[in-house]
């Protein structure tokens, strides 16, 4: 029997509702500023808490671009949007498809020195692109990468955190599961498309949100190896629409914030079920 305190259960959902409002109160406040003229903005203090009537222009000026009122060119977020999505994308297919290929080859292949291969793997754990940033740079600067989706992306498709998860996934399939496979006369490439695809869906899932809002999120490498604005992601281009003025148009700038915001929350959103599943499902 279940004992009901309403107390508690007061307590417990005052708690949720004020940590809902704590997060949920910026995005608001940049909500309301992408409807508002720069001018309001510049001028109001402290800011309006209702909506502008100036949203279909500045949604206009953040993705397409345009004059501001400075007379400087705008960039346009809808380019910007595109680059990250691609890269985002590449990124976390990558992350996935080697992380699978690896942790199979790891787990079902017997090889000289098997398990120093998986440890030299998940010690690249303690070596963010932070720490290895120099070298990287000057191997993709000589390969001649730079300004491409190939630099953007290579250098981060590489995850020893996925390729871990799917080793101990696959350390849970019974080995009764692999001599059924090989009786039946399915290859190695067979037994790993028809049987440990299927099962891993979830955990795919779950890696996918994981690993998109992680492409989608870079910053620090974009800024290093992209000098052309047309290879610009949406992420660095707030920041160069913020640094590069000295009059700021910020609804704009929040206009583009809000529409950074959408393909990350989309992920979640329809893919919520399964992310979910994928992280808490032990059904395996």
């Amino acid at each position: 029997m279940i004992e009901r305190r309403p107390l508690l259960d007061f307590l417990a959902h005052a708690i949720l509702l004020v940590g809902v409002a704590v997060v949920a109160f910026p995005v608001y406040l940049t909500l309301v500023a992408s409807t508002q003229s720069a001018q309001d903005i510049a001028t109001s203090r402290p800011l309006s808490l209702l909506p502008g009537s100036h949203a279909l222009q500045t949604y206009q000026a953040a993705l397409f671009g345009g004059q501001s009122s400075s007379g400087s060119r705008m960039p346009a977020a809808g380019p910007m949007m595109l680059v990250s999505l691609i890269s985002a994308l590449i990124i976390a297919v990558g992350k996935i498809a080697i992380s699978l290929l690896s942790a199979f080859a790891i787990v079902y292949f017997r090889f000289p020195l098997r398990r120093l291969v998986f440890w030299m793997i998940f010690v690249t754990l303690m070596l963010p692109v932070e720490v290895r940033i120099s070298p990287t740079y000057a191997v993709v600067s000589d390969l001649g990468m730079l300004n491409s989706y190939a630099g953007l992306t290579v250098p981060l498709i590489a995850s020893a955190t996925a390729t871990f998860l799917f080793r101990q996934f696959f350390l849970t399939v019974p080995d009764e599961l692999v001599e059924a496979a090989r009786v039946d006369g399915a290859g190695p490439m067979r037994f790993f498309k028809d049987i440990l695809l299927p099962m891993s869906t979830t955990s795919i899932a779950a890696l996918f949100v994981i690993q998109f809002i992680y492409g989608w999120n870079q910053y620090l490498w974009p800024l290093l190896v992209t000098t052309d604005e047309s290879m610009y992601p949406v992420v660095l281009g707030i920041k160069r629409m913020i640094a590069g003025e000295s009059y700021t148009e910020w609804n704009v700038v929040m206009a583009t914030a809000m529409l950074a915001m959408l393909p990350p929350a989309l992920v979640v959103i329809l893919m919520q079920k399964w992310f979910v599943k994928g992280l808490v499902d032990t059904e395996k």
